[in-house]
């Protein structure tokens, strides 16, 4: 099974402030991820003097596959943007232009449930993790693992504990701890930016 490099690869290479990317004849680079590399001016070093690009292997069925999740993972053949913009140090600094971000459809285990998320801060980068989360007229319940703190940027977030509603609007501050059973929900449509603690909540999506 041949190696797939995709535009995640390269994001947690350019976040930890490297410039290179070891790579050998069994590497496969997306052409999104290799266009991404280029913009960061990140070099894929090839052991032994091999290429990486896709031009002259021999594709397995399984080769294939995985090189059309990578593509798909990188936002399809015709947008491969990444799902925000962000400015990165070498230290692992990240500033994330808020306005950039792209949220995605969040799998809560209710079908009639409208959320949608986008990780910003990732378990590679942090111990952490962070990111918006987008509630529209809607409730799920769910079970953490985790420690949660929630800031609401705009709306009404509902949570209920123990059969007891408690109720947080814009600039108010939530915290759950670990091994809560929680019902989430809005009766209007919440923006939350949320931190969860150890980074594992992106797991369970």
């Amino acid at each position: 099974m041949k190696k797939l490099i995709c535009i995640k690869s390269v994001e947690a290479v350019h976040i930890k402030g490297q410039q290179s990317y070891s790579v050998d004849k069994d590497t496969i680079i997306t052409p999104a991820a290799k266009d991404l590399a280029d913009e960061y001016g990140i070099s894929f070093v090839h052991d032994k003097a091999q290429s990486a690009s896709t031009a002259g292997h021999n594709f397995t069925k399984k080769d294939l596959v995985e090189l059309l999740k990578g593509i798909i993972a990188d936002g399809g053949l015709e947008n491969s943007n990444l799902p925000f913009k962000a400015e990165c140090h070498s230290n692992g600094l990240k500033v994330v232009k808020g306005g950039s971000v792209r949220m995605d459809e969040f799998e809560t285990g209710n079908p009639d449930a409208d959320v949608k998320f986008q990780e910003l801060v990732s378990k590679e980068e942090s111990q952490m993790s962070a990111g918006f989360l987008e509630i529209d007229h809607s409730s799920f319940d769910w079970k953490l693992t985790y420690e949660e703190i929630d800031y609401v940027i705009s709306g009404t977030l509902q949570v209920v504990i123990d059969g007891k509603k408690y109720t947080a609007t814009a600039g108010d501050v939530l915290f759950v701890p670990s091994g809560s059973d929680v019902t989430w929900g809005s009766p209007d449509q919440a923006h939350i930016f949320y931190t969860t603690y150890p980074s594992n909540w992106a797991d369970l999506v």
